[in-house]
């Protein structure tokens, strides 16, 4: 049993990357993982090893969280990556609106109320320049300016 449980581990741990089983086998048990494996149908297991290398990984830099403190800092991440966009799509709005403001508009002897609600909000976009402008700084320190300061770590090694 036991040289068939070494057998199985084998095949997803190569001899040209030891690392990989030391570190499963360092937070998880060479029994454990061979157990773990055996329940899994054959299809998956290499799905499953490739798991177990990354939890093993992000457990041994974050013996607390593990994986969890990786993912909450990517979606952390992602929530300040799609705040950007929406302040970079409202500006862009902001900027067409302007520009449309500028060209010379022919104006109707009887302007429908749509054509009035437009024309106000036009005179309302140094408000909404003064806003975003407002958004841009308070919100900047919050947001990650320099994405090539981010630290970029593999946690498949």
């Amino acid at each position: 049993v036991a040289a068939q449980r070494i057998a199985s581990l084998l095949l997803y741990f190569p001899s040209d990357d030891p690392h990989k089983f030391a570190i499963v086998h360092r937070v998880f048990g060479a029994s454990n993982v061979s157990k773990m494996l055996q329940e899994l149908p054959v299809q998956q297991r290499a799905d499953a090893v490739s798991s177990l290398v990354y939890e093993a990984n992000a457990r041994v830099r974050d013996p607390v969280y593990g994986c969890v403190g990786a993912i909450s800092y990517l979606e952390n991440q992602v929530s300040q990556l799609q705040m950007q966009l929406a302040v970079a799509q409202t500006e862009m709005l902001c900027i067409r609106m302007q520009q449309e403001s500028a060209l010379p508009m022919p104006m109707p002897t009887q302007m429908q109320q749509d054509d009035k609600s437009f024309l106000a909000a036009t005179n309302n976009l140094d408000n909404i320049s003064q806003y975003l402008n407002f958004a841009s700084s308070s919100s900047s320190s919050n947001v990650i300016q320099d994405p090539s300061a981010l630290k970029r770590e593999s946690l498949w090694t």
